[in-house]
């Protein structure tokens, strides 16, 4: 029998590791500006063409490679970062792998120009699929000028499944924001298709994040720092009053490193807990400073994962620090109740002080119009004829009211007839008696159904029908714009903006008027008739949020996302009273839907207690 296992292809290997290591463009950015900021780099330039599937290009001043560096950079699992296994727990660098370079070269056409500093001539080498196509001496800067073309032309499957360019674009400035929110000291712009979208200097951290997310966040966060033997955790976090459902910034960084922590995430949820309202978030930037010995981030290839020695620990002081930071800052309220040698501040009170006594009422406590005795059973006559019997009773209370006419002349109120009380439609007066449907705690409402109880809540049933409605204003594009008498002013981070162009026309449609007025900056003109008393800065981010959850690039989903985020912005809230009438509408309305059981994003709006169920609870 033949040897059926055979060592693959470099070409094939590199491919398979790009699968891991280069999933879009945003990817292809990510490796190349670390490769830049590793390489020592004051300015890094970024030029995108099509969302970086037609071209990404990152432009630095580094220290360059020599011809021969140049071309083993290329190589699978070739690096500058490590030589040795204990290297790994020594880490300063950004990368230390070595698969990206050769996974990008698998598959795009790459050329890259580089020259060291002191030599007149650099090196220009081009690879397309893993296969060099020439290498040759060129004149060029100091640093390194990577081109990567037609990402993924070799692997028409993986281009088919990538996005629409808005949301490519917003991927690559998720990834490129997150590099420079941790390197303040470089430089850094990118272009897209021409046009600058971001010019950040180097400058003081809070500053670079004001330069990226809008100077209205500088309001909005405190500074935090405390050093240990362990750890150093330093950065901003946000006032509890800024707290926001959605499109809260929350960055975590380890040793110039960006991190998603849910375990941390959870200390600083619990500083905040009973601060900020259930199911809101808070901005924060966190940066760690600890020794690379103690971490472990070879989890991934993307390097986001990290795995602490003492997570513990970090945990715990972590949490310590943000609640001194909320005690320091007066984020936290006080209350004291000492008034030991405060000062006595002085009561009103008239009779002592000659004010005006308020005037004294008399009653006569044996008259009662109801005391009526009655050997008949309440439940043996009918109400007009109980109020034919005791309308004398009542007769005292009307005594002496008398109205005038302009001219002068006294009309006595004459008696409502009897009969049109009661006895001319009976059985609609009962009827119209009846409360078919009962509110609990201002929360469900509770109705009489033939299998037993049905408890309906009555915001998830508003959310329900509120959806469905928005939904046909989507489709059909019936909307109503009102108009508002000061426009609102909104900002959004150069990563948001492109998906809020594409959802421009969707906005457009449930009523919102946007302009834009650059900078990331949008003014609202006009917002969806009926929704007043919503903040509409609050409920546009978060459409914008929701439209980054479900991605953009599905109009669909856009547009489900966009209907269930206004249905809940607009619903009634829990504990609001409704009347007899409201309730009949709300229930009308929810079984008139074709599925009014559950919300659009699963939740249950309504439960039914079987009759037996609740025979058993009386046995």
């Amino acid at each position: 029998m033949s040897d059926v296992i055979r060592l693959l292809p470099d070409s094939v290997a590199n491919q398979i590791a790009a699968g891991e290591v280069i999933q879009r463009p945003a990817s292809v950015v990510k490796e190349l500006v670390e490769n830049a900021v590793d390489a020592g780099a004051h300015h890094i330039d970024v030029l995108i063409t099509d969302a970086g599937k037609t071209c990404i290009q990152v432009i630095d001043d580094g220290k360059g490679m020599s011809e021969t560096d140049a071309r083993l950079a290329f190589e699978r699992h070739a690096t500058s970062k490590i030589r040795e296994a204990s290297d790994l727990f020594a880490l300063h660098t950004m990368g230390f792998r070595g698969e990206a370079l050769a996974s990008i070269a698998a598959v795009a056409q790459v050329e890259l120009r580089t020259c060291q500093e002191g030599e007149a001539l650099g090196t220009q080498l081009t690879i397309a699929g893993s296969k060099v196509e020439s290498q040759e001496a060129v004149a060029c800067p100091c640093g390194s000028n990577f081109s990567v073309k037609n990402l993924f032309y070799n692997v028409p499957a993986r281009r088919k499944f990538l996005k629409s360019n808005q949301t490519e674009l917003s991927n690559i400035l998720v990834e490129f924001e997150r590099i420079a929110l941790v390197n303040p000291d470089i430089s850094f712009t990118l272009h897209h298709n021409g046009t600058e979208m971001l010019n950040l200097p180097a400058i003081q951290l809070r500053q670079r994040i004001m330069n990226v997310f809008g100077k209205k966040l500088n309001q909005e966060l405190l500074s935090l720092d405390v050093t240990t033997s362990m750890i150093r955790i330093y950065g901003f976090i946000g006032r509890p009053e800024t707290a926001r459902k959605k499109g809260a910034r929350q960055y975590f960084f380890v040793n110039g490193r960006y991190m998603r922590h849910p375990y941390f995430h959870k200390a600083i949820a619990d500083a905040y807990e009973h601060l900020i309202p259930v199911g809101e978030q808070v901005s924060y930037f966190i940066y760690f400073e600890i020794e690379p010995a103690h971490i472990d981030v070879n989890i991934h290839p993307t390097k986001t994962e990290i795995k602490f020695e003492n997570e513990q620990a970090v945990w715990q002081i972590l949490s310590a620090a943000v609640k001194e930071t909320l005690g320091r800052f007066n984020a936290v309220p006080s209350i004291d109740f000492d008034t030991e040698g405060m000062p006595e501040i002085p009561t009103f009170e008239p009779m002592q002080q000659g004010g005006v006594v308020p005037p004294s009422t008399s009653f006569d406590p044996s008259y009662n119009p109801f005391n009526v005795s009655s050997s008949v059973p309440p439940s043996s006559y009918s109400a007009a004829s109980s109020y034919r019997k005791h309308s004398a009773d009542w007769e005292p209370l009307f005594t002496g009211l008398e109205r005038k006419h302009e001219g002068g002349q006294e009309v006595v109120e004459q008696p409502v007839e009897e009969t049109t009380l009661y006895d001319a439609h009976p059985e609609e007066s009962v009827k119209e008696n009846i409360t078919q449907h009962y509110q609990y705690k201002g929360c469900y409402i509770l109705t009489s159904v033939k299998s037993g109880l049905m408890i309906i809540d009555q915001q998830r049933a508003h959310i329900r029908i509120l959806y469905e409605q928005y939904m046909h204003q989507l489709t059909d594009k019936q909307y109503v714009s009102q108009r508002l008498l000061f426009p609102e002013m909104v900002h959004f981070s150069t990563s948001e903006v492109p998906v809020l162009e594409e959802i421009k026309d969707d906005l457009q449609a449930l009523g919102f008027d946007l302009s834009n007025l650059g900078g990331g900056s949008y003014a609202i003109n006009g917002v969806p008739a009926g929704i007043e008393g919503l903040n509409p800065e609050k409920l546009v981010m978060e459409l914008v949020q929701s439209a980054i959850e479900k991605g953009g690039h599905v109009k669909e989903a856009v547009q489900e996302a966009l209907a269930l985020s206004l249905a809940k912005a607009s619903a009634i809230v829990p504990g609001q009273v409704l009347t007899a009438e409201e309730m009949n509408d709300l229930v009308d309305r929810l079984f008139a839907l074709s599925a009014p059981t559950y919300t659009p994003d699963g939740k249950v709006v309504l439960a039914v207690v079987k009759e037996e169920d609740i025979e058993k609870l009386f046995k």
